[in-house]
């Protein structure tokens, strides 16, 4: 006897934030997804997708999933839950919001999330929900806020060089990330360029992850000193006469105080700071002035510094010097969110926001939810909050006030999941969420240049619901009967194409995606960069009317803005991204979590020695916001002083139920905020 399977393949996109948001090629029936595939057409995907994704139908199908309302009935915290139907949880939150209102009024209400969905809809609908009834603000600085910040200090517009034209390139220049473990379809590009064009490959980081290992020069750099390598570059720049005179006439604004500024930034003034040698900036600085065109792919690790968005300004500067943004496969890239020109007003309320209500600082939870009047924002303390996309009591800064806030009594939690995290544990009302193949979306990427859609493939798992669907039923039972929240994931795609003037759903649905890459003088700011001036600014103003602050940090330097070493805490820890992880997705997997084996630190052997330790040994590490366990690890491809965690591990996989964020801090970074999850100053001590 023949059995027939019955599947078909349909074009959806990966809905992780890393930034690649791949075109993906989904195998499926009706009930489940078997397989999935980066999508070969695309051309910037080609085909390829990381580790992760392709375990999807694991993920998806998973016996962990949440699957039906939960109501708290243990303590917060321990998990404990009774089943309840859709009805009755609504009920539930709908009664505490609309009391919380009455007692303390609406900016009590703090609706949360993040990009656990990069789906436009799905992620953002949440903020329809707090513009319409005025709730609390968020200021997102979770990911990308400083780097960005930096960037459009000299640029002034988030786009850049098309990062397919790396395969035009001579020297390829990755600074700040690891695609290789984070943006795997880079990478395929990069290897491209290698073959084709013996393209030379450059890392810039300060440990030796998966992409250095497949450098041609890896340079090991200590973290949050990024500016002052930059300035030693275009210091042999300026002395090798190798920068681009007429570019920088017509291009570029205060070249003048640079290049004065830049006369005492040695190479020997930088070793000091970065712990690079001389002769490995020399060289780099070499290759750089003799071989064109030069790409500068900067990634996210400027964004995890206190002093990133300086950092960020001062590189972008060296291919602004060489007048690399002149060529195809030259120049650098960042970012593309500035080209899509999305209007998002169906999807998040714009028309209803009211300036009048605070912003609350994302990476600020933990002061938050403690009542800290410094992060209050001069509103009333958060009574309730509401969660979607995002696990914060792993994720966010400062694991021990997050967590004493969230067990606070009078703090009523509601939480949208997919799988039972950490933050799902404190919920007073948990209830079940889709995974991207069970609801309709569209998808945007900061790492590439396509808008694509992603269509419901599969049934509901159990009786989860979409973000967009429970924002809507929420919205009906808090009073509305705007029109806003009637309309479904698909009438939202039409109208928000539409009104973007990018066509509409059926044309979308037909084309798979949108390929919305700016021409090459649009992309390498050859009409102009995206301040009122058309030039790229070398002394940017950070700070609107600010002089005392801009007049501070007005040209490319080290801004010593980080958490230095000391006598008490002489080690830098980087809590860098894992390769089977997603920041807390995919901890859930077996699979992923069996690859990545355990937590451990990454220590420098003679730090090691100095220290009394061997490897695999577990030992306390720790500043003023708290202390862990960990296990050791000897690695030598970082500089003495710097240790590294990989991956965001649930705080139970750790000894003392606490996670590597115990110890990142949730101040303020300058010029305007965000998370310094790479510059943190530690401890280390043997335990007896």
């Amino acid at each position: 006897m023949i059995i027939l399977t019955l599947y078909k393949i349909s074009t959806s996109a990966c809905p992780h934030d890393c930034p690649s948001t791949c075109v993906l090629d989904i195998e499926h029936d009706n009930e489940k997804i078997l397989k999935v595939k980066g999508n070969t057409n695309n051309t910037y995907t080609k085909g390829i997708i990381c580790s992760k994704v392709s375990r999807y139908p694991e993920r998806t199908h998973n016996n962990k999933r949440l699957t039906v309302p939960l109501i708290r009935v243990g303590k917060k915290g321990e998990g404990i839950f009774k089943p309840s139907t859709w009805d009755d949880a609504l009920n539930i939150v709908s009664k505490n919001l609309k009391e919380i209102i009455r007692k303390h009024g609406s900016q009590a209400v703090w609706p949360y999330f993040y990009a656990g969905t990069m789906g436009l809809i799905q992620r953002d609908s949440i903020n329809r929900l707090r513009h319409y009834f005025n709730f609390s603000g968020q200021y997102s600085t979770i990911c990308t806020t400083l780097a960005a910040t930096g960037w459009l200090a000299g640029t002034g517009c988030l786009k850049g060089a098309d990062p397919r034209e790396v395969i035009y390139s001579k020297i390829i220049v990755m600074w700040g990330g690891n695609p290789a473990s984070t943006q795997v379809n880079f990478m395929k590009h990069v290897q491209e360029a290698r073959k084709k064009r013996n393209a030379f490959f450059v890392v810039i980081d300060p440990y030796q992850n998966k992409t250095a290992r497949l450098a041609d020069l890896h340079i090991k750099i200590r973290p949050g000193t990024d500016g002052a390598l930059a300035c030693a570059i275009m210091h042999n720049i300026l002395k090798n006469r190798k920068e681009d005179e007429e570019y920088l006439k017509k291009y570029t604004k205060d070249y003048d105080l640079l290049s004065k500024h830049l006369k005492i930034k040695t190479p020997e003034w930088a070793e000091k700071i970065t712990g690079v040698p001389v002769k490995i900036i020399n060289k780099f600085s070499k290759i750089l002035c003799n071989e064109s065109p030069s790409y500068f792919r900067l990634g996210y690790g400027f964004t995890r510094q206190r002093n990133g968005s300086f950092n960020m300004h001062a590189v972008s500067c060296i291919p602004t010097l060489l007048g690399s943004w002149k060529y195809k496969g030259g120049g650098a890239f960042y970012n593309n969110s500035g080209i899509y020109n999305i209007d998002k007003d169906t999807i998040e309320g714009l028309r209803f926001i009211n300036p009048k209500i605070r912003i609350l600082d994302q990476s600020r939870i933990g002061p938050i939810l403690n009542n800290d009047l410094s992060a209050l924002n001069g509103g009333p303390n958060v009574k309730a909050i509401f969660i979607q996309n995002t696990n914060p009591l792993v994720v966010a800064p400062e694991t021990n006030k997050v967590r004493t806030g969230f067990k606070r009594k009078d703090l009523f939690v509601c939480v949208h999941e997919q799988f039972m995290t950490e933050t799902a544990k404190y919920a007073d009302v948990l209830l079940p969420a889709t995974s991207f193949v069970e609801h309709d979306d569209i998808y945007i990427s900061g790492g590439h240049q396509h808008l694509t859609y992603g269509p419901k493939l599969i049934k509901n798992i159990g009786k989860s619901w979409s973000n967009n669907k429970l924002i809507n039923e929420l919205a009906k039972r808090l009073g509305s009967k705007d029109e806003c929240f009637k309309i479904n994931e698909k009438q939202i795609i039409n109208i928000t194409l539409k009104k973007s003037k990018l066509g509409n759903f059926n044309n979308l649905k037909k084309n798979k995606f949108l390929d919305l890459q700016p021409s090459f003088e649009e992309s390498h700011f050859l009409n102009g960069f995206g301040h009122k001036d058309k030039r790229f600014h070398f002394s940017p103003k950070w700070k609107k009317d600010n002089k005392n602050f801009n007049n501070k940090y007005n040209l490319p330097d080290h801004y010593e803005l980080i958490e230095k070493n000391s006598k008490k805490h002489p080690f830098k820890l980087v809590t860098a991204p894992a390769h089977n992880f997603l920041n807390s997705s995919f901890t859930e997997l077996d699979t992923s979590k069996k690859k990545e084996i355990k937590p451990t630190i990454k220590i420098h052997p003679k730090d090691l020695k100095e220290l009394n330790l061997i490897s695999d040994e577990i030992v306390m590490i720790g500043n003023n916001r708290g202390k862990l366990r960990i296990h050791t690890e000897k690695f030598s491809g970082l500089l003495q002083g710097i240790t590294i965690v990989e991956g965001i591990w649930p705080n139970e996989f750790f000894l003392d139920n606490l996670g590597i964020n115990t110890l990142v801090g949730s101040d303020v970074p300058e010029p305007a905020g965000g998370a310094v999850f790479h510059d943190v100053a530690i401890w280390i001590k043997k335990i007896n």
